[in-house]
């Protein structure tokens, strides 16, 4: 029956759970990092921009061989221990800041382990979800995956916020971490058995299996287009946010509750819809052709942040442009990991998610210092009006014909080091 909830089973449902746990503990703790730099540390910009840059690019170094060691071992184990050690990094932080011991190196370390947890976790369970599902299934458990992140951040920075107000700097670190123990005993609870996966009694890494994964996406029709486009289009839009903070509160006089107001709601309204929308969309019109509209329409957004004019009326326009562009985005990322997901041969799949893992962060890492430069040498609305710019272009970067999925046994059946045709 159209419009019917589509029943995933009840093994999905405790994974969909367990994700939905941790994100809305993420939402909570969205900023809680620079908020503790700033307040008990008392760390100025520098600092605090060199915490969010750092944890992100040297996270994604580390994460380099996890790749291949998730791809050789069962997945639901590794997205436990994933979750195990992002609540232990994160739980030390109260720990220290109620000895008094809390200190800005501590940080650091505990932004670079969760990054690079994130990325472990985020391969293994990208694999458990293509062994879970039919492929016909998989739009749709990414399209909930979707609107679950983007409630949570419409609902959790708010909240968090609020919670730090009442209870003190370190509260949603707590209830950050404890999301983490949550989600483990969420994927515990899944229950089931798992194949072991081949070579999994393997105790060294080859060279090879550490560039495993660029070298599929790259020999890939498909994936490489898709991930050119994901490393330019994210780090183009991440690296705007920054400057159009300076613009909104700094020269435009925008209340912090305003800029708030504007992108938070805008955003999780924009991105629940979007996510939402993907998978009617697609079967009417097609997964691809809504993946390449989304992605066209996605860039075609924000260049109009560039000429937000002060008060009430840069305000709307914030809120208009902030909802278009997320609500692009949360129509075309659910299709974009589904097709991911149904081009990379299962015994791929953790390697070439880590890779694009560490692809998009560098990019994001890169692109944010530079316009940081930039923002510096020619003022954040010229800086935010070249990103936009050069956002109108990456529409170019995506695939223009839709290719075939792989035959999962010929692709399985390759031997190690050798690429789909």
């Amino acid at each position: 029956m159209p419009g019917r909830r589509r029943a995933l089973g009840r093994r999905f449902g405790w994974l969909w759970a367990a994700y939905a746990v941790s994100s809305y503990g993420t939402g909570l703790g969205f900023g809680a990092f620079s908020v503790l730099a700033v307040l008990v540390l008392h760390s100025g910009p520098t600092q605090v921009a060199a915490l969010a840059a750092s944890g992100r690019a040297v996270g994604a170094v580390v994460a380099l061989p996890l790749g291949p060691w998730v791809e050789f071992r069962r997945k639901r184990p590794v997205m436990v221990a994933m979750d195990l050690t992002r609540f232990a990094a994160l739980l030390s932080i109260p720990v220290a800041f109620a000895f008094g011991l809390l200190g800005f190196a501590q940080l650091l370390v505990v932004s670079i382990v969760v990054a690079a947890a994130n990325i472990a976790f985020n391969a293994a369970s990208g694999a458990y979800l293509k062994t879970l599902l039919p492929p016909a299934d998989l739009l749709v458990a990414n399209s909930r995956f979707e609107s679950t992140m983007w409630t949570s951040t419409m609902l959790g920075p708010p909240l968090g916020g609020a919670a730090i107000g009442l209870f003190g700097p370190v509260t949603t670190v707590v209830a950050d971490a404890v999301s983490y123990l949550l989600s483990a005993f969420g994927i515990r609870a899944i229950g089931g058995t798992e194949p072991r996966p081949g070579r999994s009694g393997a105790l060294r890494l080859r060279a090879g299996d550490l560039l495993a994964g660029w070298r599929y996406i790259l020999a890939h029709p498909t994936l490489r287009p898709l991930l050119f486009n994901a490393m330019v289009v994210n780090g183009l839009i991440m690296a705007a946010e920054p400057l159009l903070a300076v613009l909104l509160l700094g020269r435009l006089g925008f209340a912090p509750w305003q800029y708030a107001l504007a992108l938070a709601a805008s955003s999780g309204a924009g991105g629940f819809v979007g996510s939402r929308l993907a998978r009617p969309l697609a079967a009417r019109f097609g997964q691809h052709r809504v993946m390449l509209t989304a992605g066209v329409l996605r860039a075609c957004w924000p260049v109009g942040l560039a000429f937000v004019p002060p008060g009430a009326a840069g305000m709307l326009l914030v809120t208009a442009v902030q909802l278009g562009l997320v609500t692009c985005i949360g129509v075309f990322n659910p299709l974009l990991a589904t097709s991911r997901l149904q081009h990379t041969a299962p015994d791929r799949v953790a390697r070439t998610l880590t890779a694009w893992s560490i692809s998009t962060s560098a990019a994001i890492a890169i692109l944010t210092a530079l316009w940081g430069l930039l923002g510096a040498v020619t003022g954040p609305r010229t800086a935010i009006a070249v990103a936009g710019i050069l956002l109108l272009a990456t529409p170019l970067l995506l695939p223009r014909r839709e290719s075939a999925p792989p035959n999962e046994s010929e692709e399985a059946a390759l031997p190690e080091g050798a690429e789909p045709r």
